[in-house]
């Protein structure tokens, strides 16, 4: 991970988390536990608990116990055990968070719902995903966000890079672990195509599968249709594909329906952060039988004989059922930890209870910390071209309206210079 790798390096002398006590619900992994481990570094408290029921290691939450974390996790926890845990991340005597790494949502919701008034004292919330920035968004609407936030999720970096890349690869490893299945000729709908399923759909053609997408936005779709998908409505092939994935962060877009008209030994997962975009619930009733035939696969077997297999029980696939690339998340880590840094140490004012998104200079920052990797050497502006185009020879090099990635929301952005020009 050398982007984090360089920053804890970097700023370990300054401590710039000094004081900060950072709870965090986020997926266990050893990544995380770099995070964790740099958090400390920069001289934070950290307590953490999991965002997904599956997701955890828990070779990793026994690590991070051991030197002394308190974490709150364990890998096939019930849902009352991820709320139970959730809630002993936060309520602890003698112990009050000032700031929140989320993933989801879950441990803001909690927080709002049970202890309110510890917002008094939390300096800002830090959003990864897009089901958590969406709900961000929503109290912030609703006048009900009261502390700033920063969305992490829209950035450049970790859309084009976690979003895209890491479930390009990602999504072809969690299909293979579970199903052994071959993707040669296979019919798979892919259910969005934000950059999640834009990953999903490159990967799939690559490896000679026939690629439908359902899309809601005209511009995705467009996108879709010359990328050399066919875009479709779910119903017109869901009697015909062989695999279904979901992109969405929405709900119920595969509905007991659709579950109902699927062929004999369908697919379906869901490469979503929240597990509502399956109507799973809807598979819980007696007609149906359950099967479970190895982890984190189900077999659902109908009353004359047909079968869907239902890889981790309509959650996140990857990181439910193989792992992700340390290199993508060695990004999306490193933008965590400097906006908690930007937040915490930011003077009372410069944030309204608002939700913010890092800015470009930021971005290229953090992709500037991970060309060495690749011996990779950046072209540098002469004093001339830098007059022509009229930009800072060292950047930002794109305005703020420039689109790597669409983003659906029209967020703020922040100026913070950690220590370079």
């Amino acid at each position: 991970m050398p982007a984090l790798m360089a920053l804890r390096k970097r700023a370990q002398g300054e401590k710039p988390l000094a004081g900060a006590k950072i709870v965090g619900c986020t997926h266990i992994t050893a990544q995380t536990a770099v995070l964790i481990e740099t958090l400390g570094a920069l001289g934070a408290q950290c307590r953490w608990a999991a965002c997904n029921i599956y997701s955890t290691l828990n070779e990793v939450a026994a690590a991070l116990a051991e030197i002394g974390v308190p974490v709150f996790s364990w890998k096939g926890e019930s849902e009352d055990d991820f709320w139970w845990c959730i809630d002993r991340c936060v309520n602890v005597e003698g112990w009050q968070p000032n700031m929140i790494l989320d993933d989801g949502g879950d441990l803001t919701h909690w927080i709002y719902k049970k202890y309110p008034n510890m917002f008094k004292k939390i300096k800002g919330i830090v959003e990864e995903s897009v089901t958590g920035v969406h709900r961000l968004y929503q109290l912030s609407k609703a006048g009900k966000l009261c502390v700033p936030a920063m969305n992490v999720n829209d950035s450049v970096t970790k859309q084009k890079f976690d979003n895209l890349y890491c479930c390009r690869e990602s999504i072809l490893d969690g299909l293979k672990r579970t199903t052994d299945m071959m993707f040669g000729g296979k019919q798979v709908v892919v259910c969005g195509y934000g950059e999640v399923g834009k990953g999903c759909c490159a990967a799939l053609k690559a490896m000679g599968s026939i690629v439908y997408v359902t899309e809601i936005d005209p511009i995705c779709a467009l996108q879709a249709c010359m990328d050399g998908f066919r875009l479709v409505k779910l119903n017109e092939v869901i009697r015909q594909v062989d695999i279904v994935i979901t992109c969405t962060g929405n709900k119920n877009v595969v509905t007991r329906e659709h579950l109902d008209r699927m062929k004999n030994g369908c697919i379906v997962c869901n490469m979503g952060h929240s597990n509502t975009e399956i109507d799973v619930a809807s598979l819980r009733t007696p007609e149906l039988t359950w099967e479970r035939v190895r982890s984190q696969v189900d077999h659902v077997i109908w009353p004359d004989g047909k079968r869907i297999v239902l890889l981790a029980e309509g959650r996140l696939l990857n990181l439910s059922c193989s792992t992700v690339p340390t290199f993508v998340l060695s990004i999306t880590a490193t933008t965590q930890a400097l906006a908690l840094i930007e937040l915490y140490n930011a003077p009372e004012g410069r944030y309204k209870q608002d939700v913010y998104l890092l800015p470009k200079k930021m971005d290229e920052y953090v992709a500037s910390l991970h060309l060495p990797t690749f011996d990779a050497h950046l072209t540098e502006l002469s004093d001339e071209q830098a007059k022509y185009l009229g930009l800072n020879k060292n950047g930002p090099f794109k305005p703020n309206y420039y689109r790597y990635v669409q983003v659906s929301h029209k967020p703020k952005s922040f100026s913070y210079n950690w220590g370079h020009t």
